[in-house]
C-alpha cells in the first residue's frame, strides 16, 4: 500500500505568479532596449560613425511572448553594413574582408543584467 501525505499550501507559488503578472515588463524591455543600443553603438567599428549611430530597437509583445529586436538602418546599395561588419564580405576585386564579432560581446552584459533584474523582481518577497 502507498500512502501520500501533504502539508501546507501553494501560497509561495501563488505569490510568485502574482508578482510576475503585476510586473511592468514593458518598462524593463524598454530599459534593456536602450542599454542594448548604447552598447552596440559603443562597440560598432567606426569609419564614418553612421553605422554606430544607426542602431535602434523594436519591442514585440503578444499574449504569450515578449521580445526585443535590435535594428541597424545603415544600408548601402541594399546591403546592411552592420551585418557585413559582423559576418565579413567579399570585395570587388575578389578579396575577402573577415568579419568582427562585435554584436554578441556587446549584448552579452546587457542580457546578463536583464536576466538578473527580472529574476530579482520575481523572487523578491
Amino acid at each position: 500500500m502507498i500512502v501520500v501525505k501533504q502539508r501546507g499550501d501553494f501560497r509561495h507559488l501563488e505569490g510568485f505568479f502574482k508578482r510576475i503578472k503585476q510586473m511592468r515588463l514593458r518598462d524593463k524591455l524598454e530599459k534593456c532596449g536602450r542599454e542594448g543600443v548604447d552598447a552596440l553603438a559603443a562597440a560598432t567599428p567606426v569609419d564614418t560613425g553612421l553605422t554606430a549611430s544607426s542602431w535602434s530597437y523594436e519591442i514585440q509583445m503578444d499574449e504569450n511572448s515578449y521580445g526585443i529586436t535590435w535594428v541597424n538602418t545603415n544600408v548601402n546599395k541594399g546591403v546592411n553594413i552592420a551585418l557585413i561588419l559582423q559576418t565579413g564580405h567579399g570585395t570587388r576585386n575578389g578579396g575577402y574582408v573577415k568579419g568582427i564579432d562585435y554584436i554578441n560581446p556587446a549584448l552579452k552584459p546587457v542580457f546578463d543584467k536583464f536576466a538578473e533584474d527580472l529574476w530579482g523582481e520575481v523572487t523578491k518577497p
